[in-house]
């Protein structure tokens, strides 16, 4: 599994990116997390609005940070 946090470095997309990591090691997934802070990348996956979360190619959040619990179900 890959997953990307896509952002700027922003505030957001750094707790994101923690969040992420924290849900990762709670479900004990083999995934790969990638932080994403190209703008023509970001904008490649159709994302105009940052932080966003990209599981598998397929953008799952946008604009928003999710709680670590919720992370869990999305990726669970």
């Amino acid at each position: 599994m890959k997953i990307s946090v896509l952002g700027t470095g922003c505030a957001k997309c750094t707790k994101l990116h923690d969040h992420a990591r924290q849900a990762i090691e709670k479900l004990g997934l083999q995934a790969e997390l990638v932080k994403v802070t190209d703008i023509q990348e970001i904008m490649a996956h159709g994302v105009m609005m940052t932080p966003a979360l990209v599981v598998d190619g397929e953008v799952k959040i946008v604009g928003k940070v999710p709680s670590v619990a919720e992370l869990e179900t999305l990726l669970g």
